[in-house]
């Protein structure tokens, strides 16, 4: 006997099935369009029907450029996978859509896109005290304590591109520091490009920063001017620090002073700090003018003040949470420590780790459940020990996670500079 099952050949009569883990874990913080992209793609590709960049921003009423971010975005995400025929040519690529729950679930060696075993850096290291000393670490340097998916996204990082854990917490040394941003997004968009770099070690990163970042740009270019042909010292970085923050001075002034030296048998950075100390101060006076480069040293310290009020303020509320419902802190301390196990066990090659993933999982659904539940039924709003910030794109940063400049920067540019 034969079974036979008839054919549908009106596609809109199929159904395209979305994964659950793509509706939990990235829809709500993915951009709207980047959604649909995704969603309409993956329609025609359970289809099997071929579909340009092109034809689907034509139906979505979207901007070629938008369709492509999206791709870029999801493959961010290890969402999808871009498939090049030409290895020369990475304007034309095939997109493959990521089996999900096999890629975070399937820790049993049979995946083919994961390694059977932890990377040799990762081997007797990441051990239970190692990971949370790492992850202490973190909260330590972001002043913060983790959110959501962050423990297991950091895990992802360290396996996926051959990381050691120091690696890790110098990019967020890095990005609090020097960047002023601290978000999960940006640290893992900078880890990215420093892995696709080859920069693995901490020695790696900081002599490609002294090559290329701006501020030992800076440093650099003094230390030549000065005849010397090292780095700079820890304090030599603070006084030269002063000249270009503090006093707002651009290179060429600097280098100027510079000059000067010329006549002393041992120059020096203090010698030039002397030069320039009483230009500093009458180009500070300057600067509060509001033009050019002070106008928006302004406006980012306006951010700075935002960020402080708003995180003050969210710090406020949890305390006055956490008095009227105890039981929230607990909760919240619980989640934690369910992170935890779900870190520890990804690392695990026990066969029982999917299980014991999912179960955790549960386990942290139910207890966010349980702390919505409290929330509301003592008259508190779901989101109300959040951070409740000026402007929820860039969250009080100026920049997107893109590294484009947010709207609100131009806004911000345009009333400072009435005030002057």
């Amino acid at each position: 006997m034969v079974f036979k099952r008839e054919k549908i050949c009106n596609y809109y009569l199929h159904d395209t099935a979305v994964e659950n883990v793509f509706i939990n874990e990235f829809i709500p913080d993915a951009p709207g369009d980047f959604v649909r992209v995704y969603l309409f793609a993956l329609m025609y590709a359970d289809i099997c029907v071929s579909m340009s960049n092109e034809d689907i921003a034509k139906q979505l009423s979207l901007p070629v450029e938008d369709v492509l971010k999206a791709w870029s975005y999801w493959e961010g995400k290890n969402v999808i996978r871009k498939q090049y025929p030409d290895p020369a040519d990475h304007l034309h690529y095939k997109v493959e859509f990521v089996n999900l729950k096999e890629q975070i679930y399937c820790n049993n060696g049979k995946s083919k896109n994961k390694k059977s075993k932890l990377p040799a850096n990762m081997e007797g290291i990441m051990s239970d005290k190692a990971l949370k000393e790492m992850y202490s670490r973190i909260e330590q340097i972001t002043g913060r304590l983790f959110q959501g998916k962050e423990p297991t996204t950091i895990l992802g990082w360290i396996q996926d591109y051959d990381l050691a854990p120091e690696t890790i917490l110098y990019a967020y040394e890095y990005c609090t520091k020097n960047r002023n941003n601290s978000r999960l997004n940006y640290v893992g968009a900078v880890v990215k490009e420093w892995a696709e770099k080859g920069l693995k070690t901490v020695a790696d990163i900081e002599s490609h920063l002294q090559e290329t970042d701006s501020r030992h740009y800076l440093y650099k270019r003094v230390m030549k001017a000065l005849g010397f042909m090292r780095n700079p010292t820890e304090e030599e970085k603070r006084i030269m620090d002063t000249w270009f923050d503090d006093f707002s001075l651009d290179i060429d002034k600097v280098l100027d002073a510079c000059k000067k030296t010329s006549g002393i048998s041992n120059p020096n950075i203090n010698y030039v700090n002397t030069v320039l100390t009483s230009k500093g101060k009458d180009a500070a006076a300057t600067a509060k003018e509001g033009t050019g480069d002070s106008l928006i040293a302004s406006v980012m310290r306006s951010y700075e003040e935002e960020r402080a009020d708003n995180e003050a303020a969210a710090e406020e509320r949890r305390q006055e949470v956490y008095k009227a419902v105890p039981r929230i802190q607990e909760i919240e301390e619980k989640i934690r420590e369910i992170s935890m196990e779900i870190s520890k066990a990804m690392l695990s090659r026990e066969s029982t780790a999917s299980t014991r993933i999912k179960e955790l999982k549960n386990r942290s659904d139910a207890l966010r459940n349980e702390k919505a539940y409290l929330l509301t039924d003592h008259n508190f709003q779901v989101n109300y020990m959040d951070i409740w910030y000026t402007c929820p794109l860039c969250k009080d940063m100026g920049i997107l996670d893109s590294g484009a400049r947010c709207s609100c920067f131009a806004s911000k540019l345009e009333r400072f500079g009435k005030k002057v």
